[in-house]
């Protein structure tokens, strides 16, 4: 089942835009949809770049490992250091020469001829709410290692995934949409840095809570609820057409004007054929579902394949945790603070390494990958050393990310850490830097800037594009 999720703004009649959003609310929701797809903010215009891979992105996937991807056992392994620091998996060679990954990830390690490695990524926070605002975002969180922070100032810019929103017109389908799940802590806390913040509640991406493991796809905000009718729809067309005569001097303005544009918008997308087959993932072979592994992440995974096919800007996946302990260590999740090995060996790493490298493959044979970014993200990496507890813990002093396709340069190793994969000794990179790169590829120069909603200018990044992966 799907849901579209934003903030729990309420509106003047006092219902709030989470339940006007709900799935077949047509009547106000459908008016409170077109308000979602009102005028964005546009980019400044912006000369090309000189840097290679320049607008090569025409779509972004964010594979979201929510939780800490341990530096470790895979892009980043130490093989000659002591039992405690390298742990027990091992390496194993990769088709890049010369380069090995962690040995739990073999799918993954025939692919590397493909993807970049960044293995200096600092954030310097230990937290996961903070550090995982400064990857989404590429500003520090005020204060720094700061867990459970709520979203709103001083903490309010907006992420990645919002700024494309601003950045690109939608086509159909919003051109930012984040699956399946918002990102939280224990508590359903979420993090900060996940909307569209001070740039407005236009640009948020859509939130879409969905189990596409589970064959029901009923997407929000495309089909109509069981009992209204097109009649009724037609009604309250006409209703809105009669108000907006009776009120000339309003309907002469731009904002109104504005307004009844993006209305239409809400309507055409009520049933619209194309937005429902983008969803419909009941349209892929078993073998292909197969493939990418049966999980809600994973499934989400092959839903934003379709998306990218449907011409979407933006795909956010998020890990999803199993909230019972007796079916997975640590909630399932990357967050392994005890039993770190087992977690890895028995759940996390076959799942990642499946879903990552057909993700990567479906792409390629389909003739999208060089137009296709897709970001391995995490907030963090592992403790050097293990706990008590068998578990490794947060570490944002160094950890890895990797990156393929495009216009990413494959087999590009940038940075290295120490012997205990505990400090950067060469190519440090902040989020900053990251993100800047993102929007390079995907034809923004880091300078170029959005609006607020009162007209100020927002530049994107404050980074440096990392031009040795381009």
């Amino acid at each position: 089942m799907f849901s579209i999720h934003d903030k729990g703004t309420t509106l003047c009649d006092g219902i709030s835009r989470r339940e006007a959003l709900r799935v077949g609310g047509l009547g106000l929701g459908g008016l409170s949809l077109a308000g979602l797809l009102k005028q964005r903010a546009q980019a400044n215009p912006a000369g090309n770049s000189n840097l290679p891979g320049f607008g090569k992105a025409k779509s972004v996937i964010v594979f979201g490992l929510i939780g800490g991807l341990p530096q470790h056992e895979t892009w980043d392994p130490k093989p000659n250091a002591p039992t405690e620091i390298r742990g027990e998996f091992g390496t194993t060679p990769s088709k890049t020469p010369g380069y090995h990954v962690g040995a739990l990830m073999p799918k993954t390690a025939q692919l590397t001829d493909k993807i970049a490695v960044l293995r200096g990524v600092v954030t310097h926070d230990n937290a996961h709410s903070s550090s995982g605002y400064q990857m989404l975002t590429g500003i520090e969180h005020s204060p720094m290692n700061r867990e459970s922070g709520p979203p709103g100032p001083p903490n309010d810019h907006p992420s990645l995934a919002a700024v494309t929103r601003a950045l690109r017109e939608d086509k159909g389908l919003p051109s930012s949409i984040v699956l399946p799940e918002h990102i939280w802590n224990d508590g359903n806390k979420p993090w900060p840095g996940q909307d569209a913040g001070f740039i407005g509640r236009a640009h948020d991406p859509w939130l879409i809570k969905c189990y596409p493991n589970e064959n029901r796809f009923d997407v929000p905000g495309m089909t109509l609820a069981e009992d209204l009718t097109q009649l009724r729809v037609n009604n309250r067309q006409s209703l809105l057409s009669q108000i907006n005569k009776s009120q000339q001097t309003l309907s002469d303005s731009k904002a109104v004007s504005t307004f009844n544009i993006h209305t239409q918008k809400a309507y055409s997308l009520l049933g619209s054929g194309a937005a429902r087959d983008a969803f419909d993932i009941s349209k892929e072979s078993d073998q292909t579902r197969e493939r990418y592994g049966k999980g809600r992440f994973a499934q989400s995974c092959l839903l934003a394949r379709r998306l990218v096919e449907a011409d979407v800007s933006l795909i956010q996946i998020n890990w999803t945790r199993v909230v019972d302990d007796r079916k997975f260590e640590n909630q399932g999740g990357w967050d392994t603070h005890k039993k770190h090995n087992q977690s890895l060996k028995e759940h996390l790493m076959p799942s990642m390494d499946q879903t990552f490298s057909a993700l990567i493959e479906d792409l390629e044979q389909r003739g999208l990958l060089d137009e296709t970014l897709v970001i391995m993200f995490s907030e963090f990496g592992h403790t050097p050393k293990f706990n008590g507890n068998a578990g490794r813990d947060h570490w944002g002093n160094v950890f890895s990310i990797a990156l393929a396709g495009g216009g990413v340069n494959g087999g590009v190793v940038h940075g290295a850490s120490d012997k205990h994969a505990a400090h950067p000794i060469e190519g440090a990179v902040r989020p900053k830097d990251i993100l800047a790169t993102v929007y390079h590829l995907m034809g923004y120069p880091p300078h170029t800037e959005v609006y607020d909603p009162v007209n100020r200018p927002i530049p994107i990044s404050r980074g440096t594009v990392i031009k040795e992966i381009l």
